[in-house]
């Protein structure tokens, strides 16, 4: 098996998803307990938070690259960047270490296609959305992606995220809010959601919407497991 990094901490819940989901991929695969050669390397999301909020993205990618470089010196010959936002100094950091990165925009990219659809929206952070280092890369496969137009509405979302389900927190009053945006999107003609934001899951499952939901911690993570298998 190959051995494969991951960078979490952003936040710590949605790693553990990532945890779980490779191991149990791996599991399935080989109809046992074998678990795969997972190292992870785990970044203090409050110190990343500070430095979202100041804008400094180079102090970002610096603490990812010192990160990617500890997984590459412990033997990964692959990394994942274990949340959507954080792939905004994906560049930055694939010019400063020695392996591949695998990208969470090209694995949802792939899911979406093979459900053959057109058109999806996507919410996540502020930067996630009102940026296009995640939904232009989607696009660039050629699906069209439509993301929350109303400043209040991102604002919200991204409260949500930063301020309730990086602590872990579900409120029901946010899940609706959270539920109704997704709805507003697919009348528009979104034939489904991208959970651009690894803690929505969470959040939010296929029960809650009538069309397909494309949850990114678990896409990502199973490419990852894929990448393992990899003879």
């Amino acid at each position: 098996m190959n051995p494969l990094g991951l960078i979490g901490g952003t936040s710590w819940h949605s790693t553990i998803e990532y945890y779980r989901y490779i191991n149990q991929h791996v599991n399935d695969h080989f109809g046992n307990n074998t678990n795969p050669p997972l190292l992870v390397f785990t970044l203090n999301h409050f110190l990343i938070r500070q430095y979202q909020l100041s804008g400094n993205w180079e102090g970002i990618a610096a603490l990812v690259v010192e990160g990617a470089k500890s997984l590459e010196r412990a033997g990964a010959e692959q990394v994942m960047l274990c949340a959507n936002t954080q792939h905004k100094v994906c560049n930055l950091v694939e010019r400063e270490i020695n392996v591949p990165i695998l990208h969470i925009a090209d694995a949802t990219a792939e899911a979406i296609k093979r459900q053959q659809l057109q058109q999806v929206c996507f919410i996540g952070t502020k930067y996630s959305m009102k940026e296009t280092f995640i939904t232009q890369r989607i696009q660039d496969h050629g699906i069209r992606v439509l993301t929350p137009e109303r400043e209040e509405i991102i604002e919200e979302l991204h409260r949500i995220i930063q301020e309730e389900l990086t602590f872990g927190k579900v409120v029901p009053a946010s899940k609706e809010f959270v539920i109704r945006t997704i709805q507003s999107l697919v009348g528009l003609g979104c034939e489904g959601v991208i959970l651009g934001c690894t803690e929505f899951p969470l959040m939010i499952d296929d029960r809650d919407l009538s069309v397909p939901i494309f949850n990114t911690t678990q896409i990502h993570a199973l490419a990852g497991a894929q990448f393992i298998l990899q003879e």
